[in-house]
């Protein structure tokens, strides 16, 4: 990594920290604010909360696009003042319309950040440094959203709507400052995995569908993210308090150790992954979390004692920590060496929408099945655990060896990886 490179990928990490803790600064309490502080209603509270995604769905198609055609740092901005609108409109709403308006916008702004900010950390890393550039993301990402929900606790109170403009307009604030902050990169072309395919239509989706390796990792990670990240604040949580009666302190206790397990285990974990295949690292995933879906059964089918359920249902938080762990630093840079050259925007943008989908589908599905039915609710989600692991052995045989062991790309001819332009796309065509 070059020295332009690795002053690039410092205020990228610091664009990271920033924007997840203005995310954990305000969203844990955007239902409260609307339905309780405002007097909207439990109905337009939870409307705002289906905007956030609703908006992410529709924005995210084009961002793709704005990235391939822009580059990643213009798009990020537009994001950064988008957010920082949407948030200072919701700090001074009063109304039912200004309110999901707001949240529209704010919603877009943070869902174009993520695809943004990945394609930058890209274009600022080597094939073979990617994988530890992306364990870093995800645990100041990590870090940020938890300080930024225990200061922006400490901040609110529910008698005073001036304590949420106040929040608000602290979010705002950040938003803007990070825009200052990035305004200053300098965006380098980093070199590429060789074996990545070469693009025949400038930004094309049709390419992108025919890419299937990443169709079939598309696939995978909806998997992924409905069966863990879908269910952590809906159907597991809802699934502990309803079956195995675990109090709302220990609740709090099991999102904890979810956090914990992420930033102890995230660089460790490191060390023990990036030297293996990235297809064999999600397999393994699929079983870890397989194993903690059992503990989740037994806390809530067991017969044992509540501090024993107690303990089983931490440990199921755990054990989900674990794995993202061991995927932060395999998933995001797979999408990347996936991607042509030029479309690692594209490439993000449509993995990004995915997600959307996934954490869309999996609260509204696991919810209700983990309220009532208990049983069905820990073997279902326990054999989507197991399909990640069959998924992700047939995803290995689509990739090449240097896609799914990138540290031998040192050895292989690599290409620049920024926005193509038109001459290179003509020459790859």
């Amino acid at each position: 990594m070059t020295r332009a490179m690795g002053a690039a990928m410092r205020r990228i990490h610091v664009g990271n920290a920033l924007s997840a803790f203005g995310l954990g600064f305000t969203v844990p309490y955007l239902y409260v604010y609307v339905a309780r502080v405002r007097e909207l209603g439990a109905v337009t509270a939870g409307l705002v909360l289906a905007v956030f995604a609703v908006a992410a769905l529709i924005v995210l198609p084009f961002a793709g696009r704005a990235i391939v055609r822009r580059g990643p740092l213009p798009v990020l901005l537009a994001a950064l003042v988008t957010a920082a609108l949407g948030a200072l409109g919701l700090g001074l709403a009063g109304s039912a319309t200004t309110v999901l308006l707001s949240a529209a916008a704010l919603g877009a702004g943070q869902a174009v950040m993520q695809p943004a900010l990945a394609t930058m950390i890209v274009d600022c890393s080597t094939a073979d440094m990617r994988s530890r550039a992306f364990a870093l993301q995800f645990f100041l990402q990590n870090l940020g959203l938890g300080v930024g929900g225990l200061i922006g606790g400490r901040l609110v109170d529910t008698t005073r709507v001036s304590s949420f403009t106040l929040l608000f307009a602290i979010e705002a604030a950040v938003f803007l400052l990070l825009a200052v902050v990035m305004a200053t990169v300098r965006m380098p072309h980093s070199p590429r995995v060789a074996d990545a395919p070469r693009p025949s239509a400038r930004g094309s989706w049709k390419q992108l569908l025919g890419n299937r390796a990443m169709v079939q990792l598309c696939v995978l990670g909806f998997v992924l993210f409905f069966a863990c990240y879908g269910q952590f604040e809906s159907g597991l949580s809802a699934y502990g308090v309803e079956a195995a009666g675990i109090s709302t302190s220990a609740l709090g206790t099991a999102l904890a150790a979810n956090t914990a397990m992420i930033v102890v285990a995230q660089f460790a974990v490191l060390r023990f992954v990036e030297r293996r295949r990235r297809s064999r690292v999600i397999a393994a995933v699929g079983l870890i979390w397989a194993v903690a879906w059992v503990a989740a059964g037994y806390a809530g089918l067991g017969h044992g004692s509540r501090e024993m359920a107690t303990a089983a249902f931490v440990s199921t938080y755990a054990l989900f920590g674990l794995g993202e762990a061991m995927l932060s630093p395999t998933v995001a840079p797979l999408v990347a060496d996936l991607a042509p050259e030029g479309m690692a925007g594209q490439y993000n943008s449509a993995f990004a929408l995915v997600k959307q989908l996934a954490l869309a589908v999996g609260p509204a599905v696991g919810g209700p099945m983990a309220a009532s039915l208990h049983a069905a609710y820990v073997v279902t989600f326990l054999l989507f655990s197991l399909a990640i692991t069959y998924l992700a052995v047939r995803l290995g045989r689509q990739l090449t060896a240097v896609q799914d062991q990138p540290w031998r790309a040192k050895s292989r001819v690599v290409a620049r990886g920024g926005p193509a332009t038109a001459g290179q796309t003509q020459a790859h065509a």
